[in-house]
């Protein structure tokens, strides 16, 4: 199933696609958000595909071209990032294969959706793009072992974690240069678990319609299963809670330092992920 939130009248509203088109949910049930989805679980999910079974009129269907899109999700708890997270990225920012995941945290300011441009900030200049894929929590984990890992995952969506790499790398914890504003869009679906594999998923970013980044999740030095094993034993996991996975080879900062030329205002970056879909954003 493929969710998304549009904005209508100044208001998030769920859609979920069809093959007629995206399908209004607020004109079947008015009270129906992305989170209280979420939080039903699998219960709710049976609850929606009961309203895709409902025969309704053409006006109940909005086209993708016509819609303007909200972040899949705008209130989570956690937004919690994998660093260093693919074979072929560490090697090239020459690093050694972590033992244990690396973790750091972007915060609800830094959420973006498809399609909404990203205010560079005026403190920095070294901006890069990280192509990720982003798991959605869907009920709370609490110490779960790895082989019911995937089971509390509710879906996934395609993320960038944008960074500010001279903010960074100020000192050595990383927040700073992570959850400027704007700094994670996500979307524009969320894709529920049953759809896809995580494991092997061809993932893929352009700048201005050039191939950057060209991989797939099976490079993981932690798959997403592992990740919410561990994180899980050092947290509570909510459901809406975000996790960014971790981003492949072709980041600007792997590039020799004569070869770095950093995202600028007028790029047009867009992470594509095998399943899910396609995230563009323009950076002004």
């Amino acid at each position: 199933m493929k969710l998304l939130n549009y904005v209508s009248e100044d208001k998030l509203k769920l859609g979920v696609w069809t093959e007629k088109g995206i399908l209004d949910v607020s004109k079947l049930d008015q009270t129906l958000t992305m989170e209280k989805l979420i939080v039903l679980g699998d219960e709710g999910l049976a609850y929606m595909q009961s309203l895709l079974e409902k025969e309704v009129g053409e006006d109940h269907y909005l086209q993708e071209n016509e819609l303007i899109f909200g972040s899949p999700l705008t209130r989570p708890e956690k937004i919690l990032c994998i660093g260093l997270n693919y074979v072929s990225h560490t090697e090239e920012c020459h690093m050694e294969l972590p033992k244990f995941p690396v973790v750091f945290s972007k915060f609800n300011n830094a959420l973006a959706a498809h399609q909404e441009e990203i205010n560079l900030p005026k403190n920095a200049l070294q901006f890069d793009y990280e192509a990720e894929l982003v798991i959605v929590i869907g009920k709370t984990a609490k110490e779960v072992s790895r082989e019911e890992a995937l089971n509390y995952a509710f879906g996934y969506t395609v993320g960038n974690d944008l960074s500010a790499r001279d903010l960074q790398f100020r000192t050595p914890q990383w927040l700073i240069g992570k959850t400027c504003d704007q700094f994670a869009p996500i979307g524009p679906w969320l894709v529920t678990r049953e759809a896809i594999d995580p494991n092997h998923l061809s993932i893929r970013c352009t700048v201005n319609g050039e191939l950057r980044q060209n991989g797939n999740t099976g490079d993981m030095i932690f798959d997403c299963a592992e990740i919410i094993h561990y994180l899980s034993h050092q947290m509570t996991l909510k459901p809406g809670d975000l996790i960014f996975t971790g981003t492949p080879m072709g980041v600007i900062l792997g590039y020799p330092e004569g070869r770095q030329v950093w995202l600028k205002k007028g790029d047009q970056v867009v992470v594509e992920i095998e399943g899910i879909g396609r995230l563009e954003n323009r950076l002004v």
